[in-house]
């Protein structure tokens, strides 16, 4: 009897009141925007890329358009700009991620430090670089980092520093550069993460104290397992989109790559394909690539969560 009552039980349009089909018809126009963005904008494009890619579809040389099967994808196999622009991308990954990750979480346990005073002033201080367009920010940065005029150089000249680094002119300096310039927009991953802290149990703390745990057991203990959906969250967002990292190279060298194809990223290979040499069934065959190497990572993301994240009366 219970097994049948917990059994979802599904239920006909046509055997809804008038009422009721009333209700999902007024439900179904509020979502026809949505539906109509996801149609034009996301499965169209998806199906129309995977066609692309088994097609010899390219602007800059016209020929007769065949399909050439997984030609494209054989291709792959043999080109060594898409694996030297995998590794760009997973080494800047390594040194970004882990960065972009620490920096939000240490802003939001300041700013949600009982003993800090004017919280709401530093909130929104840390927050507002999140909402300047981030073009706009990437060229204040790049002459903020100029090895010649930018003040980041000359303040280190100011305190003793003979040779400055050379920042995005350098393959040595690039990556954390690149990283600095990152770091402007950590306002949105510090709100969700004070957010996150606001909502642990005070209880827990209570607890803490009495056991005589300090600052740091309290924070290993309590705070980050309370907070780890969180950041598993954040780490997923984060993970994509390294892997789309594409818009911060594209203006400060103008997709060239430079220094010494040091930020030839995959996802800027990609644009370039696609849109510098016209090559869209190549290009999509790309895109596709790029889809599956998001997919491994993220699966893999989601399968470690069950040793490191805890959710609150989740049964084990």
């Amino acid at each position: 009897m219970f097994s049948e009552l917990s059994r979802p039980q599904k239920i006909r349009f046509t055997k809804l009141s008038p009422l009721a089909r009333k209700e999902a018809r007024i439900g179904l126009l509020f979502l026809l925007p949505w539906i109509i963005g996801f149609l034009a904008f996301t499965l169209i494009p998806l199906v129309a890329s995977l066609v692309f890619s088994l097609l010899n579809l390219t602007l800059t040389q016209p020929e007769p358009l065949k399909f050439i099967g997984l030609e494209n994808y054989q291709t792959l196999l043999s080109d060594s700009q898409i694996w030297s622009s995998l590794l760009v991308t997973v080494k800047f990954a390594a040194l970004a991620l882990p960065i972009g990750l620490a920096i939000p979480i240490l802003l939001a346990l300041l700013i949600n430090s009982k003993y800090l005073k004017g919280r709401a002033i530093f909130r929104t201080l840390f927050y507002a670089p999140a909402i300047v367009p981030f073009v706009a920010a990437i060229y204040a940065w790049n002459g903020m980092l100029n090895p010649d005029t930018g003040w980041v150089n000359r303040l280190l000249q100011a305190l003793g520093v003979q040779e400055p680094p050379t920042w995005v002119n350098d393959p040595n300096t690039v990556y954390l550069a690149l990283v600095i310039i990152g770091l402007w927009g950590v306002g949105n991953s510090m709100v969700l993460y004070l957010a996150g802290l606001q909502g642990v149990p005070s209880e827990l703390y209570d607890a803490a104290q009495v056991d005589g745990a300090g600052w740091w057991a309290t924070l290993r203990n309590v705070t980050l397992p309370m907070i780890s959906p969180v950041i598993m969250y954040d780490m997923t967002l984060a993970t994509i989109g390294l892997f789309q990292y594409f818009l911060v190279p594209l203006v400060i060298n103008s997709g060239t790559g430079a220094p010494g194809n040091a930020t030839m990223f995959f996802n800027l290979y990609l644009y370039k394909t696609f849109f510098a040499y016209g090559n869209m069934g190549y290009g999509a065959s790309l895109a596709w690539l790029l889809f599956a190497v998001i997919l491994v990572a993220t699966v893999i993301l989601f399968k470690s969560q069950k040793y490191w994240v805890y959710y609150a009366g989740e049964s084990r």
